[in-house]
């Protein structure tokens, strides 16, 4: 109430429910009930009490607890988690706990705001059997309880204003363990560059920083002896304190790059240092200070000590990486790095965002192949994403831009990649896979060409081969945070090859990463179907129909399937399963 004193604290707070509560309500009520009251006072209040926890209130198979220690939290939870994983009576209750760090309402008894709701968040993206975090109470807790979590990327919730970063622990193997398990270095150099971090006093500049760190990420990329992370990894740890070593093993490379950028007015200096990762020792260490119009000079140089440092015996064509990237002019530079950030939020908005900034970029360079392919993803993202509501003209424009971008500049990968996109979109397979291939020709290690390959292939009849591809995507961009199209797609591969319980396991992966993914939704559902769990899939479909914006069988027959017999599987399984038509 307006003038009335409300009293705020900060808390940890851990929301819990019960993992398919209604369907085992649905199958025994009284033996769900009783495992339900046996399972809260025999581990959950006690370990609770144990921890100092507070109890707020039970909802049906939900509770919210508050916590004065994080660290206290966090440890509840596991320990409630693993002593249910002992339990054999009541192997059927499984658990999803949520827990966040954040500023709370306290009204009597009872606790409100925005730390609640996100903790509620968090838990419904929770694995049964495990946990999640919000990023700020795992900062709070790393390195201070013995349990491993994996970083989940960013998620979008409804009604919470701001992306939440989550991580996940879990008694199982599966995606949260699998890549938290240190990845075997390649048997080539392997770097990571990590986001540079931006010292200006201008938060604006952030995407300044960030446009460099890109950059020289492209042109290793290029160099076919380095295996090198792709960009979406590496920019997970930004703006955390990190240990070299321990993104070396989660990454999988030997060489960790990373550095800063202050600008101040049209002065730059820019710090670069070199770390093998396995030691934790400085390879090399440098600072430039250039003109603001030098900043290509500098990714230059940067590039080139990497390479002269790591492997003395590759030789850079006539002396630049730079050579065969577009030199854009500086007001367009920033204009395309700011659309691609926006792009990568893969939400209607920052797409939308993401256009306005690059028709910004082709108006003022009309000339640019690099502007007109940041035009044709974002607009071609905004189609794939179910947003676009005159798909037609979108489709019509993105081609076009593809198709100039490309002409404009026939050495740039991520224009072979777009109108590969493109391409498959309109059903050309073939004229799609000569796309791709052409962009992993210019760029060895660009794993969106490979996992959008792999997307090709699978909708082009050849799933098996389209595994090997998602595979090689998956290995050179671990920490992806759109990594939820590889696992779709290697989902889809296995429901074409009939392993129903693999892809199950994938598209619940995709699923869990990106709610609206229409086509994580499908998979899953048709794979439950396909092995059997019929029950199992009309919840799918009550998921899918609430998540996802393309909750449809006709959206799903118009994905562009070249053997129709592959098409009308999974249309039949979707019938099957309750989905609208």
């Amino acid at each position: 109430m307006a003038g009335e004193d409300i009293e705020r604290r900060l808390a940890a707070i851990m929301s819990a429910d019960v993992a398919g509560y209604s369907r085992l309500m649905g199958t025994d009520e009284a033996g769900t009930l009783s495992a339900l009251k046996a399972l809260r006072r025999e581990v959950f209040a006690p370990q609770v009490a144990a921890h100092k926890g507070r109890v707020v209130k039970l909802m049906g198979d939900g509770a919210l607890v508050e916590f004065p220690s994080i660290v206290n939290a966090v440890n509840c939870a596991i320990a409630v988690q693993r002593a249910l994983a002992d339990r054999a009576t009541d192997e059927t209750i499984r658990l999803r706990i949520g827990i966040n760090l954040g500023d709370i309402i306290i009204e009597g008894s009872d606790i409100y705001g925005d730390g609640v709701n996100v903790a509620a968040r968090i838990q419904e993206v929770a694995e049964p059997g495990g946990v999640a975090l919000s990023g700020p109470a795992f900062d709070q807790v790393s390195g201070k309880v013995e349990a491993n979590f994996a970083d989940d990327g960013e998620h979008e919730f409804k009604n919470i204003a701001k992306s939440v970063r989550v991580w996940r622990w879990t008694n199982n193997v599966g995606a949260a363990t699998d890549l938290a398990e240190p990845l075997p270095l390649p048997d080539k150099p392997s770097i990571a560059v990590l986001p540079f971090d931006n010292m200006s006093s201008d938060a604006e500049q952030e995407y300044f920083a960030d446009g460099i760190a890109e950059d020289i990420i492209t042109a290793l990329s290029r160099v076919e002896r380095f295996f090198v992370t792709a960009r979406n990894s590496s920019f997970t740890y930004k703006g955390r304190a990190v240990d070299v070593q321990q993104v070396g093993r989660e990454l999988g490379v030997r060489y960790i790059l990373e550095g800063s950028v202050r600008r101040s007015g049209q002065r730059l200096r820019v710090t670069a240092q070199l770390i093998d990762a396995t030691t934790g020792k400085h390879v090399w260490a440098e600072h430039y200070d250039r003109e603001l119009s030098d900043i290509f000079d500098v990714q230059d140089e940067i590039t080139r000590n990497v390479v002269a440092t790591t492997q003395t015996q590759i030789q850079l064509i006539e002396g630049s990486l730079f050579e065969e990237m577009e030199k854009l002019s500086l007001p367009v530079w920033v204009l395309v790095n700011r659309s691609w950030k926006q792009m990568y939020e893969l939400n209607d908005q920052s797409l939308q965002e993401a256009i306005s900034l690059a028709e910004e970029a082709v108006s003022l360079d009309p000339g640019s192949g690099r502007a007109h392919q940041a035009l044709a993803s974002a607009l071609f993202h905004w189609i794939w994403m179910g947003f676009a509501t005159d798909v037609g003209t979108a489709f019509a424009r993105a081609l076009r831009m593809a198709e100039r971008a490309v002409r404009l500049d026939k050495n740039n990968e991520y224009s072979h990649w777009t109108l590969g996109l493109l391409r498959l979109l309109n059903g050309e397979h073939d004229k799609a896979t000569a796309e791709l291939e052409r962009a992993i020709e210019i760029n060895p290690n660009c794993s969106l060409a490979y996992g959008t390959l792999a997307t090709v292939l699978n909708f082009a009849g050849y799933p098996e081969k389209a595994i090997a591809n998602n595979e090689i995507a998956i290995r050179s961009n671990p920490r992806d945070p759109s990594i939820f199209f590889r696992y779709s797609g290697l989902a889809l591969s296995y429901f074409l090859t009939k392993k129903y319980e693999a892809a199950i396991e994938l598209a619940r992966k995709a699923v869990h990463l990106k709610p609206e993914w229409h086509v994580g939704h499908a998979v899953l559902v048709a794979s439950l179907v396909e092995s059997g769990q019929l029950d199992d899939a009309r919840l799918a479909v009550e998921d899918y129909v609430n998540q996802s914006p393309k909750a449809s069988i006709g959206e799903i027959a118009e994905l562009p399937f070249r053997v129709s017999a592959h098409r009308e599987q999974l249309v039949t399984a979707l019938r099957k399963a309750g989905l609208p038509a």
